[in-house]
């Protein structure tokens, strides 16, 4: 653990590098899943795990509490797993390496973690702890909340008795967030039709773009790879008739698409590359201050198969109609999303072409509404489309005592009134009201950074302030 022994909160900071050591990866939480049962047992605390590898651990009140209702701390236990083109690290059995620089928590040239392993820590600190006081504790760990929120989605209320649940999957301190986006996405789908033909051809490859999560950053109006890619082939084809070979772009559905590549087949190659060499001098200046770092580069190649000009036409076509990014802002809260579109990958699968969109929104008409924008496009394009993963939103409650509790206790602490607000994305709030509709909910967490992305980074100072609010506001929740 070397520089992490003496960093503040030591009981966080421990179990965090304990997670840290294990694949969580979404998908792949077996095996942490394992290991918080195993925690729960080694102390002779109440858990449950279901099926979906959710986890719950119970706590009795401390001395004074016995009469008070239980709190639910929530957190998730997968990771999205993101790492930079330098390093041979495999999430499937490497741990994560965590480099303290001052302040700053990060791992190398990996996805950290923090989301949402600094909430698990925190939980797991409460729960060893012995001179805490608190109200009887229920620590709800779930799974597969970066790819749909798919454990939420299978919790029942059985075993959850809280009354006020406490969401620790915020990234910025000081501001509680009390309501959040629903979503969905969609799917769409082409049969690959290829064609045997042989020649000279181009691969085209978009990077070093920011990213970032698809809610979070969606209102910084950073470039996405893949329609970024779409318009140089646009381009292209629309003056030299090109032929795709091959595309592929992005990895996760709620990350914005920082690369994406296309080979492609073409009679006139050098005229070609002076195409793409204008659109590239054109990109780099319209995106040179949210995006600077963005590359463009191309190589020659050989091509021995094509897909059919309708299909290649087609891709071409969908990916310049389909809608990208802030759609609507908020009319009652200044600053605010309403509704988004991401669409996050594309890639050949079982003899088709997918691509995956993110649709992102407060209002339930206007997620329709792009939904229904999409299967058009989609009609007009020869793809199928299919719905997954949908969530539903969390709808702001004027009556929440927690958020008042909240508030008091965080200006008590710190001199400063916290921020109220919303947040354009999905959290499992949403979710779990649906299973507890009279629990008062609210949702915070410490500073993370550039989350989603291999440049993920958390304040440590502010994971220290995060903790002494939350041991407070459960010594006041009596």
């Amino acid at each position: 653990m070397s520089n992490l022994q003496n960093i503040e909160p030591k009981k966080v900071f421990h179990w965090f590098y304990e997670l840290n050591r294990i694949p969580r990866c979404s998908g792949n939480e077996k095996e942490i899943s394992i290991f918080l049962v195993s925690f729960a047992r080694e102390r002779n605390l109440e858990v449950y795990q279901d099926d979906m590898y959710n986890v719950i651990i119970k706590k009795e009140a401390s001395e004074g509490y016995n009469n008070s209702d239980p709190i639910i701390i929530q957190g998730h236990m997968d990771m999205v797993c993101i790492k930079g083109e330098s390093t041979n690290h495999d999430f499937t059995k490497n741990p994560i390496e965590m480099i303290v620089e001052g302040d700053i928590m990060r791992a190398n040239n990996t996805t950290l973690g923090g989301d949402d392993g600094i909430a698990v820590a925190y939980g797991l600190a409460i729960l060893d702890s012995d001179d805490l006081k608190h109200p009887p504790i229920e620590l709800l760990i779930t799974t597969g909340e970066e790819t749909g929120m798919d454990g939420a989605l299978s919790l029942t209320n059985k075993h959850l008795s809280g009354k006020v649940l406490l969401n620790i999957d915020s990234e910025e301190e000081g501001i509680f967030l009390v309501s959040c986006a629903g979503g969905a996405n969609k799917i769409t789908t082409f049969k690959i039709e290829r064609e045997k033909k042989s020649g000279n051809g181009i691969e085209i490859t978009i990077s070093g773009l920011k990213g970032g999560h698809s809610g979070m950053e969606i209102i910084k109006q950073r470039a996405n790879a893949i329609k970024l890619l779409g318009r140089i082939l646009e381009e292209c084809n629309e003056k030299f008739n090109i032929r795709l070979s091959e595309i592929k772009g992005g990895t996760k559905h709620n990350a914005i698409p920082s690369d994406a590549k296309a080979v492609i087949l073409t009679e006139d190659i050098d005229n070609v590359m002076k195409v793409i060499e204008k659109m590239t001098k054109d990109l780099k200046e319209e995106y040179s201050v949210e995006d600077s770092g963005l590359n463009i580069n191309t190589k020659k190649v050989s091509v021995e198969e094509i897909y059919t000009k309708r299909l290649s036409d087609d891709l071409i076509d969908f990916i310049m109609m389909i809608p990208d990014g802030v759609q609507y802002m908020s009319k009652d809260i200044e600053g605010l999303v309403q509704t988004s579109l991401n669409n996050a990958i594309i890639e050949e699968t079982d003899g088709y072409i997918q691509m995956t969109t993110s649709v992102r929104s407060a209002s339930e008409s206007s997620l329709r509404e792009l939904l229904s924008i999409l299967n058009v496009i989609a009609k007009r394009t020869d793809a199928e489309t299919d719905e997954r993963n949908a969530y539903p939103a969390w709808q702001y409650d004027k009556d929440s005592k927690v958020r008042e509790k909240a508030v008091k206790v965080y200006e008590a602490l710190f001199g400063k009134k916290p921020q109220v607000s919303a947040i354009h994305a999905g959290l499992e709030c949403g979710v779990l009201k649906k299973i507890l509709p009279d629990t008062d909910m609210i949702s915070f967490g410490p500073n993370l950074y550039d989350v989603h992305t291999e440049k993920e980074h958390l304040s440590i100072s502010s994971v220290q302030r995060v903790w002494e609010f939350l041991v407070k506001l459960l010594e006041e929740l009596k």
